[in-house]
């Protein structure tokens, strides 16, 4: 563990981001290789099989990322709390957590379930893919509570500084779903082979084992101590629900805002045919897959950040997430050049089909060309997370994404005649401007003050609405 010192310098900080984002980031790579899994499982089917999971897939996944960016309040309040000395907090904070995490698990299976299929022909797919993608729909609707529960089990466990957790239960899960998935999909047993349907169950096997192998681990594991879980409240706490919607659900915008781009990218493309859609998710799955190391250092920086603003440290905010930042970009710096200078090895990875090859090498190369801007967006809004800033943060994302990014792929994908590879350079251009307008807005939220506010003014400014709630509601509470 590294001490308080050595955390007042720049090396120490990248120190302390690197120890925990490590895990962190091995369980994003876990969660990944989840999708990563399927697409190979039904790449090495046919193509009709791999354009039906890459369409529906990006149907479905606007609905997981809804739960995810709700879910996401919970680890930088935790952190917060953890930082300011108030852990006793965490365990009534996570209960809440808790119920909103199922209603909206539940609210998203039955869209997914009834709405996603009936989008899936008011898209104008043709009349067989369109059945495919529907019964994929119905058949993984099921995972969404297991989805938006594993995620608040996440936001705990990561808020305390616990990410270990996260890289194992991933693991288990990727365990799970790899032979289950071969089964259900290639029938070596004899078995009915139920192709993209397969795919689909077994996606639901494997968030269900992981859900419950985490709640059995914060049962179980004493690593999870004084977190107040004696406390006798039952029920609906709405300030407690209020503090954590309040953050969360311009996350879950900004998460969909982002989703829903690459989603209809996804879905545009899907209209120039089967091998134009499998090309794309070849390359979006490489690309998503890298997307999984920046990911986990943003995490690692909301926490990092978060930390020091429960504390009352304002040179520690800044260095945090600038130090995030930096790591982001020099990580997204070697998975670009990869993309560049061997796309078709790795699209070969994915499929034997020439054409799906041929289409992804250069969707690969522009996916190379934007991993600077995509590992800064990303961990710049890590940072403004840490400081429980996300409204701002959601009208940058809505401006770069829908006001500059998707027009200007539409123009080019279809008025210029560039089809798929137009789309991502429209994306290009859209993380590019949230990657520098977040930036920009971290920069001037971190400032010093002149003079610097006194430690207990920043400390009041800075921690959680939820510890204040608590506070008031137990005065009898130490501080």
């Amino acid at each position: 563990m590294l001490s308080p010192t050595t955390l007042r310098s720049w090396p120490g900080e990248a120190r302390a981001t690197i120890w925990l984002a490590l895990p962190l980031i091995g369980g994003q790579l876990t969660s990944m290789g989840m999708g990563v899994a399927d697409v190979l499982l039904a790449g090495h089917l046919n193509a009709h099989v791999l354009g039906t999971v890459a369409v529906a897939t990006a149907l479905y996944n606007i609905a997981n990322m809804a739960a995810v960016g709700v879910n996401a309040a919970l680890a930088p309040s935790v952190a917060q709390l953890d930082g300011a000395g108030r852990r006793n907090l965490a365990g009534p904070l996570f209960r809440q957590a808790l119920m909103i995490a199922t209603m909206l698990g539940l609210f998203l299976m039955s869209a997914v379930y009834y709405i996603g299929p009936s989008l899936a022909v008011w898209l104008g797919f043709e009349a067989g893919l369109a059945a495919d993608m529907g019964d994929f729909l119905r058949t993984i609707a099921p995972a969404t509570p297991a989805v938006s529960l594993f995620y608040c089990c996440r936001g705990l466990s990561e808020g305390l500084s616990m990410p270990r957790p996260t890289m194992l239960i991933g693991l288990f899960g990727l365990c799970v779903l790899v032979p289950t998935g071969y089964i259900l999909m290639y029938a070596p047993f004899g078995n009915e082979p139920l192709g993209a349907r397969g795919c689909a169950l077994a996606t639901v096997v494997a968030c269900w084992a992981q859900l419950a192998v985490f709640l059995l681990w914060l049962r179980f594991s004493g690593r999870y101590q004084g977190l107040g879980w004696r406390d006798r409240t039952r029920g609906l706490d709405w300030r407690l629900i209020w503090a954590l919607l309040r953050v969360g659900l311009p996350m879950a915008v900004s998460l969909l805002l982002e989703t829903s781009l690459f989603s209809a990218a996804g879905l545009a493309i899907g209209h120039f045919g089967e091998t134009a859609a499998a090309s794309h998710q070849v390359a979006l799955n490489v690309a998503a897959f890298s997307f999984m190391v920046p990911l986990g250092i943003s995490i690692t920086t909301s926490v990092r950040v978060g930390n020091a603003a429960g504390r009352g440290d304002p040179l520690g905010v800044r260095r945090a997430g600038f130090t995030g930042m930096g790591l982001a970009l020099a990580v997204q710096m070697v998975s670009g050049g990869l993309m560049l200078l061997f796309p078709a090895e790795i699209a070969g990875l994915y499929t034997h089909d020439s054409a799906v090859i041929a289409g992804g090498v250069l969707l690969l190369q522009i996916a190379g060309v934007f991993q600077l801007s995509d590992g800064l967006q990303v961990s710049a809004m890590g940072a403004l997370r840490g400081l429980k800033d996300t409204k701002v943060p959601m009208v940058i994302t809505a401006l770069a994404y829908w006001v500059v990014g998707f027009p200007l792929a539409l123009v080019l994908a279809f008025g210029m005649d560039w089809h798929a590879p137009g789309m991502w350079c429209g994306l290009i251009a859209g993380l590019t401007v949230a990657a520098g307008l977040l930036t920009y807005r971290f920069h001037i939220l971190s400032r010093p003050a002149a003079p610097v506010p006194p430690r207990a003014r920043l400390r009041d400014r800075m921690l959680t609405p939820v510890a204040k709630a608590r506070t008031a509601a137990r005065p009898h509470e130490p501080g």
